[in-house]
C-alpha cells in the first residue's frame, strides 16, 4: 500500500493464449483505501476519554457511598450505645433517689418511735405513783387474774374473755360496764393514748366497733384476756398498741 493504494496480483485474470503467457507473472491490481480522517481518531479519543472517566466517577460514587452507608451505621451504634448509657444513667439516680428517701422514712419512723416511747415512760412513771383509790383496787383484781384461761363468752371466775374481764373487774370498785367490748368502747371520756392514767379502758378497733378490750394498769403496761393460746397476760403497750382509750373512773 502506497499513497493509499493497495497493489494486488490477481491470478486467473485472464486466459493465456499460449503457454509461453501462461507462465508470465500475474498482473498487479491497485484498490485505493479510504484514508481515516483526524477528526475521527479524535472523536475516538475523546471517546474513550469519557469512557475512563465515566468508569473514575463510578468508581468515586461507590466509595463515597460505602463510606456513607459505614458512616450511618456507625452513627446509628453511637446513637444506641448513649442511649443505654443514658437510660442506665437515669436508672441509677432514681434508685438513689429511692433508697435516700427509704432511708428517710425509716429514720422518721424511728425518730418517732423513740419520741413516743420516752412519751410513754414518762407517763408511765407518773401513772404508776398514782395508781391510788378505785384505780388500785381495779388494778389489784386485774393481777390477780393473771394467768388465768381465756374461754369465749365467760366472765368468771376461773375463765373470761376480754369484755368479761373488764366488766368483771370495774364491778369490784362499783362500775357497771356494759357487756360486750363494742359498748364498753364508747362507756366513759374518750382520752388520748399520750394521756393514760391506771385504770382507763383500752380498746382496739373503732369506737362502738370494737373487736377487744383491756385495762392500762401504768408503767407502759395494759392487763387483757388477750386469746385461748396466752389467756389473762400482763403486756405492753408496745406489744399491741390500742387504738384508743375511755376513761370511766
Amino acid at each position: 500500500m502506497t499513497g493509499g493504494f493497495l497493489t494486488l496480483a490477481v491470478a486467473g485474470a485472464a486466459v493465456p493464449a499460449s503457454a509461453a503467457e501462461s507462465n508470465a507473472a500475474p498482473a498487479e491490481s491497485t484498490l485505493e483505501m479510504p484514508t481515516v480522517s483526524a477528526t475521527l481518531a479524535s472523536t475516538a479519543a475523546q471517546t474513550a476519554d469519557a469512557t475512563q472517566q465515566a468508569a473514575s466517577d463510578y468508581e468515586l460514587q461507590a466509595q463515597q457511598d460505602q463510606a456513607a452507608a459505614h458512616a450511618k451505621t456507625a452513627a446509628k451504634k453511637a446513637k444506641a450505645e448513649a442511649d443505654r448509657k443514658a437510660k442506665e444513667a437515669q436508672e441509677a439516680r432514681e434508685a438513689a433517689r429511692k433508697a435516700a428517701a427509704k432511708r428517710a422514712a425509716e429514720a422518721k419512723a424511728q425518730a418517732a418511735k423513740a419520741s413516743r416511747s420516752a412519751e410513754r415512760t414518762t407517763l408511765s412513771t407518773a401513772s404508776v405513783s398514782n395508781a391510788t383509790g378505785n384505780a388500785a383496787t381495779l388494778i389489784s383484781f386485774l393481777k390477780a387474774q393473771l394467768g388465768k384461761a381465756y374461754v369465749l363468752g365467760s366472765s368468771g371466775p376461773s375463765s373470761y374473755d376480754c369484755s368479761g374481764l373488764t366488766q368483771a373487774a370495774f364491778k369490784q370498785i362499783g362500775v357497771s360496764l356494759p357487756r360486750v367490748s363494742q359498748d364498753q368502747s364508747t362507756t366513759g371520756t374518750p382520752v388520748s393514748l399520750d394521756s393514760l392514767q391506771p385504770g382507763d379502758l383500752l380498746y382496739w378497733g373503732s369506737a362502738g366497733s370494737a373487736y377487744h378490750v383491756g385495762v392500762y394498769v401504768g408503767g407502759g403496761k395494759f392487763i387483757g384476756a388477750q386469746n385461748p393460746s396466752t389467756g389473762i397476760v400482763e403486756r405492753s403497750l408496745d406489744y399491741d398498741m390500742p387504738t384508743g382509750a375511755v376513761r370511766v373512773l
